[in-house]
């Protein structure tokens, strides 16, 4: 039995993973993951057990396994049935604004979203015209199209080493003063770069990020009807 149980187990699921087909991976949901943890555990019951029969646990593993195929046939037909389920992309940014809104439905914070933008090589919210959060978890990112003109290195253009690194200054109204003192910079300048552009109180900025060229660059809070 030590060694018939997990050889019933590795080639059982090897066979359901066939059926359930690449979407689980693919397309890696919420509902997704937590059936796939499912499925880990009630292989490791077959494993497990000590009871004289496994065949309780086999067929508890293809029931789940047949009604996770099941529901996918459902969700291709009924797609509101699909959105329930699996949810539906959320736009986080839209015409390089955030969304307040949008952002507090999906649980993610700006320090959130501005590391996964910086996943894609993106360190400034200047350069991000979309921002599309997916039902699997991952951004898609749609650039300002200043952005996707040709690099430097295709005209020839020396570079320079920026001065600043793109870093928050202010968030959701609240000075970061950490991101300030780590480049010498002070409250003062903070509030020099908000008068220059008519703004009264740091309270009134949603997010403001210093630019590599030493510039603030800010985002008021969405006024509501």
């Amino acid at each position: 039995m030590i060694i018939l149980k997990p050889t019933i187990a590795f080639f059982l699921l090897l066979l359901l993973a066939r059926i359930l087909g690449k979407k689980q991976m693919s397309q890696m949901t919420f509902f997704n993951y937590v059936t796939g943890i499912t499925i880990g555990s009630l292989a490791a019951n077959i494993i497990t057990f000590n009871d004289k029969t496994i065949w309780d646990e086999v067929v508890g593993l293809i029931w789940w396994c047949l009604l996770t195929a099941l529901l996918s046939i459902i969700t291709l037909k009924f797609t509101k049935l699909r959105v329930i389920i699996d949810g539906q992309p959320t736009i986080l940014i839209k015409n390089g604004r955030f969304q307040e809104d949008a952002l507090s439905k999906s649980k993610i914070s700006i320090e959130d979203l501005t590391m996964m933008l910086r996943e894609q090589n993106i360190f400034s919210i200047k350069e991000v015209d979309y921002a599309i959060l997916e039902p699997n978890g991952k951004l898609s990112v749609l650039k300002v199209q200043d952005q996707l003109n040709v690099i430097r290195k295709d005209l020839d253009i020396p570079t320079s080493k920026p001065k600043y690194f793109p870093e928050e200054i202010i968030i959701d109204g609240k000075i970061v003063y950490n991101n300030l003192t780590a480049y010498g910079l002070n409250v003062q300048w903070l509030e020099n770069q908000l008068r220059q552009q008519k703004i009264k109180r740091a309270s009134d900025v949603f997010y403001a990020e210093l630019q590599d060229d030493g510039t603030l660059y800010t985002l008021l809070r969405n006024k509501k009807a």
